[in-house]
């Protein structure tokens, strides 16, 4: 009885070449449509997407495992996954290039501290998902943002707004003005 529960754990019900070959399929088919979704799936999460990723999972299990259910299978589709996730990285790293077109540019979000009504339409990023965006990085309001960006694993970073130099020449001659004043008071005070 041992035996035959050791034989059913470990006995693959397909052949160890069919169980690669649909996991890589099935890794390049996500890879690819995850891509083709849009930046804000991967980092973005809403219930809805979140909703989608697991039953995703769910949906190409059967496509990696097949009928094989035995811990060999599983084991194996998992390993083959890990191995080509690992590889495919490490191949990307040494080919920068490739990995630009693979995993695309930053798209600009606010440019000159205007937003960009398209680009924001395009990545399917609303107004307020990038005013909370911004308030988790400090910044009151879009305002005081003169650059905001989404990279290709859908975080949004921000460039605050410099200041004119008149604004800075101001503030700096009001500055020296309030230490004379201050030096002056307590020359008086003398």
């Amino acid at each position: 009885m041992h035996g035959q529960m050791l034989f059913d754990l470990f006995h693959l019900d397909m052949s160890v070449l069919e169980k690669v070959v649909r996991t890589v399929v099935v890794y390049a088919f996500l890879v690819v449509g995850l891509r083709l979704a849009g930046k804000r799936e991967l980092a973005q999460l809403h219930t809805f997407d979140l909703v989608v990723l697991l039953l995703l999972a769910n949906t190409v299990q059967n496509a990696i495992i097949g009928d094989d259910s035995s811990l060999a299978g599983g084991l194996l589709g998992a390993t083959t996954l890990l191995v080509l996730n690992a590889g495919i990285v490490r191949f990307l790293f040494e080919h920068p290039r490739l990995d630009e077109v693979v995993e695309g540019e930053p798209v600009v979000l606010i440019e000159a501290g205007r937003l960009q009504e398209k680009r924001l339409h395009s990545e399917l990023v609303t107004r307020a998902e990038l005013e909370r965006a911004a308030h988790e990085q400090g910044f009151g309001s879009l305002d005081e943002v003169d650059r905001a960006e989404i990279d290709p694993a859908g975080r949004i970073s921000f460039v605050a707004r410099k200041p004119p130099l008149e604004d800075l020449r101001h503030r700096e001659l009001l500055a020296r003005l309030d230490a004379m004043a201050a030096d002056l008071a307590a020359l008086r005070a003398r």
